[in-house]
């Protein structure tokens, strides 16, 4: 097992509704650089899960005519479900509800009592049951129906007067500019930073952790009739799977978290409470969060009220698993809002997939078949142009390596495909069906460095597509132990008989109307 672990996690979702394509998009990047650094070498360990309490849930439970734990049994099967659905990789999916999640939160309240660092008081001010977070003044504005709301997020805030414990936030805000300065990849990407900046040097609130008006939740150690805000409950499931407050057991030595994946609304909660909270604790902070944009829809904000919600299993069952997968992370630079359009994910699909790539792989796995005995074709003596092509295939590795520690996958597999393009232009410039007739030895080499260069480029987009370049990859003869990345060097070797070459990326077909 390799020294070097990794320890990526998606935002633990909340179970009030069904998994959307914003819930499909972030684990589906913490996806990718789990089976990435899996192939790369690494000890990984993939977290997602459901947050389960709170009031927002318990309103929703009755609403449904259900308790609230029959409610998120049945919500959070959904988000286990969309694991499936989307070919996840995770090592665990952990839910708010678990008896060893209630322990890690009592152990963490009790450190951060001792510390000093929470005390009771009293909470008066404006609550969003929606967001579950606390506005002051502000932060609201009432609207022309003569309702207030968030003017971050438009939810409806209601005036809320109770006991309440307090974080002593306010406290924290030099230790946490320290954190940022001192580790400038802290927050990412960089508008992200200048955001949580800008917020922490503004004066930071002592922060209620605290409810008594509903009972859905972790119990505060000592005072029951005390729950504890969701936010520090369910932020502490990032530590509860590494087996806290048992700092000496097997799962620890995946903390501090590599990387806590979130979406842009709740990056205020990942970058300034919890390693408030951590440190308050004597724990380390993660060392990075990394924050992405929203998706549209056709250009329409995404909502309930417009009907335009985006449905992750219905876009696979339409378009195909691998495919969609491809289209969210190479269509909109990682970490932007972006624009959901069918016609770009079909252009995708043709262009990219089945023109590019998949042409690719069939002719010359087609030719390979036909005019070379169905084995990898001998390598003659390499000329520049074929050196050329295999020293960009060659390189691929650093730079893909480079651009995911940065979550620029979009980057990536630009890199990618621009080694495809390379390729086919390669395959016009030699024309090797004109060559089996004036040189087939010459037409074996073109061959060889082409097999080769689909290898490499497979080999990396693996952890993006892995059920479609699986059956690339044994179509080229490619043993499973050869698929990691410490075997990225190691070239076909000519003799090697292939299996019959099939089709990987078919051409979308726009359904006929009935």
């Amino acid at each position: 097992m390799s020294s070097r672990t990794y320890y990526v996690t998606t935002p633990i979702y909340y179970v009030n509704d069904v998994p959307h394509i914003g819930h499909a998009y972030t684990s589906l990047a913490c996806d990718v650089l789990a089976r990435f650094k899996r192939l790369d070498g690494y000890d990984v360990h993939f977290l997602t899960g459901t947050d389960e309490h709170g009031q927002k849930v318990e309103k929703a439970a009755a609403a449904a005519g259900l308790s609230p734990q029959q409610f998120t049994d049945k919500v959070s099967q959904s988000f286990r479900d969309l694991v499936g659905k989307m070919n996840y990789s995770p090592d665990n999916f952990i839910r708010t509800t678990e008896p060893r999640h209630y322990a890690s939160c009592q152990a963490l309240w009790e450190k951060l009592v001792a510390a000093g660092d929470i005390y009771l008081g009293s909470y008066a001010g404006w609550y969003s049951v929606r967001d579950e977070t606390y506005f002051v003044e502000g932060e609201t504005e009432v609207g022309s129906d003569g309702k207030r709301r968030a003017t971050s997020t438009g939810a409806e805030v209601e005036w809320v007067e109770e006991p309440s414990y307090f974080f002593k936030l306010s406290a924290w805000a030099d230790r946490l500019l320290e954190l940022y300065e001192k580790n400038p990849r802290f927050i990412g990407p960089d508008s992200r930073r200048n955001e949580i900046l800008s917020f922490v040097r503004g004066g930071l609130q002592d922060l209620s952790v605290s409810r008594t008006s509903f009972s859905w939740g972790v119990p505060v150690p000592g005072d029951p009739k005390h729950i504890m805000y969701v936010w520090l409950d369910a932020l502490t499931n990032y530590i509860t799977e590494c087996g806290y407050p048992d700092t000496d057991g097997p799962l620890w030595k995946y903390w501090p978290a590599d990387l806590h994946m979130v979406g842009k609304d709740i990056i205020r909660f990942h970058c300034v409470f919890w390693p408030a909270f951590l440190m308050a604790a004597g724990l380390a902070p993660p060392q990075r969060v990394f924050a992405h944009g929203w998706w549209t829809n056709e250009g329409q904000k995404i909502s309930k009220s417009l009907g335009n919600v985006i449905d992750p299993v219905d876009l696979v069952d339409a378009y195909g698993l691998d495919a969609v997968r491809y289209f969210l992370l190479r269509e909109v630079p990682f970490g932007n809002d972006g624009d959901f359009q069918k016609r770009a994910l079909i252009g995708r699909l043709n262009g990219d997939l089945a023109n590019a790539y998949g042409n690719l792989c069939q002719r010359v796995l087609s030719i390979v078949a036909k005019s070379c005995g169905e084995k990898v074709p001998p390598k003659g003596t390499l000329t520049e142009a074929d050196n050329a092509l295999l020293d960009r295939a060659k390189g691929l590795l650093a730079i893909v390596r480079a651009e995911l520690d940065e979550q620029s996958f979009h980057r990536a597999l630009t890199q990618i495909w621009e080694v495809i393009g390379d390729a086919n232009r390669y395959v016009d410039a030699q024309a090797p069906w004109a060559l089996a007739k004036t040189d087939p030895v010459r037409r074996d080499t073109v061959m060889w460095v082409l097999a080769e260069t689909i290898r490499r480029v497979t080999l990396l987009v693996q952890p993006f597509m892995p059920d479609s370049t699986a059956k690339i990859l044994d179509q080229l003869g490619v043993p499973a132990e050869g698929r990691a990345f410490n075997s990225f060097d190691t070239e076909l070797q000519p003799g090697t008989s292939l299996p019959k070459p099939q089709g990987v990326f078919p051409r979308y077909v726009e359904p006929k109307a009935a």
